[in-house]
């Protein structure tokens, strides 16, 4: 235990927290953590390189703790995106830079984040808050289809499901009882479904300063409807057609949801008539998005990051960023029918590509495998990089053309069998 040094609190760093640990000791920081989630706790060697592990939910318990314990905060950080609103209230209850507390919620919950938007005069889609299934095909009706329906506390679209007319209405008929970070879910988004192009948008921020990082275009392989954006993901630069009104719309998110300070993700859609918000975090993005800035820019996500939650300024909110590639990200999705893996053909081909940079591999023969509908269920990824677009997407077409799932269906359910007597009429 450290209390001869200052230190950091990192909220639930569970994903991204080998990141900041590692870059709060480069600073000269102790590492404090803590766990606001049993999703949390239960991962293995989820306080590894912890100097301090804390177990507590309610901020102000947290705060007291700390007094207790006597560590001199100096920076709290969301390092996942379920402890976003207590680290933000954290902050503050510290006299620490954060984000609008008042705001939290709404930089969380999709219901408060739609209503804030409305508020601000931002563009988002017609939508309402349910809780049951039947108000779900209530709403659906009165808002007029296609809509997409989606638990307001989910991430990673688990339980996002688009309904594009009556007929998908009726199929949906069971619905997800638990996040990903295993909270009961209680309570649902549903809105008109935007047909049009999809992005996210990466952002650092400094004393209500903005500094762009970048933009990536979700793609997909035809015009369908669709409620998970992964396919073929790709970054993009300011003469794509759409860039700057996505820019400027999510600056104007940034202003409107409180955040001052730090790294945020916005995805939002994109049409003739308008941009649209679809979701805000005030996080560093998930997928390999880092990983990739370290590679090919002079971003160090975790220790910018840091830097911005102790009230300073980072380098990159002033220096050019540096990017010496091109790069995206793809999966081969599972979009037949649940079944078991058999094999990923055409891995071994891969090797030795330029431009193909990490290969995952979510699933292993004799494996169950779902459609994919969420980021877990992602049998193979792939990371891209190139010297321009159209190269990276080339090699995109290439991993594609070399690699397939065999999966063997699962069979049917049997209906039940009765005897003849069973079936009699008495």
């Amino acid at each position: 235990m450290r209390k001869d040094l200052p230190a950091v609190l990192l909220v639930d760093p569970v994903r991204n927290g080998a990141g900041y640990k590692a870059a709060a000791r480069d600073l000269g920081f102790a590492v404090a953590s803590v766990y606001t989630l049993g999703f949390s706790t239960d991962i293995p060697g989820h306080d590894e390189d912890d100097d301090f592990s804390l177990h507590l939910s309610d901020p102000y318990d947290v705060v007291r703790q700390v007094v207790q314990l006597g560590l001199d905060i100096r920076a709290v950080v969301p390092a996942m995106e379920a402890g976003i609103h207590r680290a933000d209230q954290i902050a503050r209850l510290l006299g620490l830079p954060g984000n609008d507390p008042s705001l939290a919620w709404a930089r969380r919950n999709k219901a408060a984040m739609r209503t804030r938007a409305r508020e601000a005069g931002l563009s988002i889609p017609e939508f309402r808050l349910v809780h049951t299934l039947e108000e779900i095909r209530a709403a659906a009706h009165d808002i007029g289809f296609p809509v997409i329906s989606k638990p307001t506390m989910g991430s990673c679209s688990q339980g996002v499901t688009v309904l594009s007319d009556a007929a998908a209405l009726d199929a949906l008929t069971v619905l997800e009882t638990h996040d990903m970070y295993q909270q009961p879910i209680t309570e649902w988004l549903v809105e008109q479904y935007v047909r049009g192009r999809e992005f996210s948008v990466n952002f650092f921020s400094s004393h209500g300063e903005h500094r762009i990082i970048d933009m990536w275009e979700y793609r997909q392989p035809d015009e369908r409807d669709y409620d998970f954006p992964i396919w073929d993901n790709v970054q993009i630069d300011d003469s794509h057609p759409d860039y700057r009104r996505v820019e400027s719309y999510v600056r104007q998110v940034l202003d409107a949801f409180g955040i001052v300070h730090g790294p945020s993700h916005t995805e939002v859609k994109c049409t003739p008539e308008g941009v649209y918000l679809m979701e805000i975090g005030s996080r560093l993005p998930g997928g390999p998005a880092v990983h990739m800035w370290a590679q090919y820019s002079k971003v160090r996500a975790y220790r910018d990051a840091l830097t911005c939650y102790l009230g300073d300024r980072p380098t990159i909110m002033d220096e050019p960023l540096e990017f010496r590639a091109r790069y995206g990200a793809m999966a081969i999705r599972n979009e037949k029918a649940p079944g078991t893996l058999v094999a990923i053909h055409g891995i071994e081909a891969l090797k030795g590509h330029p431009g193909i940079g990490d290969i995952l591999v979510g699933y292993q023969p004799g494996d169950h495998i779902r459609v994919t509908r969420q980021q877990d269920d992602i049998p193979f990824g792939a990371t891209v990089s190139g010297a321009d677009e159209e190269e990276v997407v080339r090699t995109m077409g290439l991993i594609r053309s070399l690699v397939s799932l065999e999966i063997v269906p699962d069979l049917p359910a049997k209906p039940p069998v009765t005897s003849a007597r069973e079936n009699e009429t008495p």
